[in-house]
């Protein structure tokens, strides 16, 4: 019966090993492992060319993709843009498509993995914590700052997702960036401590014990407890109430699926995450600020929140690409286009 049994297991296993294997085609075809439409392929004299790079946050390797606009001539100097990809993201997806769709309208941009995430190193795996992918955000500056054809007086930042609410916090201590925007913000603190939409009230000090728990096992060398770690099935999706997540199923686990990316994070984060909010302390931002969202989006009253309490910037536009959702923002094409418009005009005016 025992050996019935591991047979059965071995063969689930290694069926939806295979199963998810073919979602991964995409990845597997781009030399950059690109899942994003109309990725680069190739380096090609006169268009946009990307650079894979690795440098270090302390003694944390990261890897990144910068990208130089058309022409690109290192003897001039080029405003930049700092991309940081969505909670469970890397800069293979939405990222990768933002920072290149930018480097055609003549920035140069970069977009990295966070720490402990995707193809950077650190361990344990998955760790998602704010004061980690606050630092990934000024590390990507300090990194491109120091590359050539960058003018360190025109910097900018775009965070999208959960990359859009560590973009505000980061923005709000780091002068460096001159124009600050975000897209399908999401504030990782309020979501992980009240539920999407607060509709995780009442088990709050249960899974703070949860994460404290979790803690202690790891600091006495026992195993890394992780959540969002449980296989979803499209059924499984499909009964899911909340569009940003069952559309972030098929995104992520399908048309979009990219080997580093991941739902999961250690159960420990909880700690750090829990405690923290994107949306405070919102009037240290004084660069101006651009917060993007699609109309049908209902991740949008964090946006909302946020935008409102930016009440020291003199320069704010709220705009909502209309009919869209969350994640239809990071790939849907008149979705897109629309918000590159937005992005690239506001870039190009106040990073002048």
């Amino acid at each position: 019966m025992k050996k019935l049994s591991f047979v059965i297991a071995l063969i689930t296993i290694t069926t939806m090993a295979n199963a998810q294997s073919q979602y991964y085609q995409k990845a597997k075809k781009n030399p950059y492992t690109l899942v994003y439409e109309g990725a680069i392929t190739e380096n090609i004299k006169g268009k946009v060319n990307i650079h894979p790079v690795t440098y270090k946050i302390k003694d944390i390797s990261i890897v990144a993709n910068v990208y130089t606009p058309p022409n690109f001539d290192a003897s001039k100097k080029y405003p930049t843009i700092v991309v940081a990809h969505p909670n469970g993201g890397v800069k293979e997806q939405a990222a990768g498509l933002y920072a290149q769709r930018l480097a055609e309208q003549g920035f140069i941009t970069i977009a990295a993995d966070a720490a402990y995430q995707g193809g950077s190193g650190g361990t344990p795996r998955n760790v998602d914590k704010p004061a980690n992918r606050i630092e990934d955000i000024h590390g990507m500056a300090d990194f491109i700052s120091q590359y050539k054809g960058v003018d360190t007086e025109r910097l900018g930042v775009l965070g999208i997702c959960g990359g859009g609410g560590y973009t505000l916090k980061a923005a709000q201590g780091d002068k460096r960036f001159k124009a600050v925007a975000t897209l399908s913000m999401f504030n990782s603190g309020l979501v992980r401590r009240n539920g999407f939409m607060n509709s995780q009230f009442a088990t709050i000090q249960e899974r703070l014990k949860q994460a404290s728990d979790a803690r202690e096992l790891e600091a006495a060398g026992g195993e890394v407890r992780y959540l969002g770690d449980t296989e979803i099935t499209d059924q499984m999706a499909d009964k899911t109430p909340f569009d940003m997540y069952r559309e972030g199923h098929y995104y992520y686990n399908r048309t979009h699926a990219h080997p580093n990316s991941t739902f999961k994070y250690t159960m420990s984060s909880l700690m750090d995450l829990m405690t923290w909010d994107a949306s405070t302390n919102m009037d240290l931002i004084n660069q101006p600020l651009l917060m993007i969202a699609g109309s049908k989006a209902d991740s949008y009253y964090m946006t909302d929140e946020a935008f409102n309490k930016a009440t020291n910037t003199k320069n704010k536009e709220l705009f909502l690409i209309n009919g869209a959702t969350h994640i239809e923002t990071y790939w849907k094409p008149e979705y897109v286009a629309q918000a590159l418009i937005k992005l690239d005009g506001f870039f190009k005016q106040y990073l002048n």
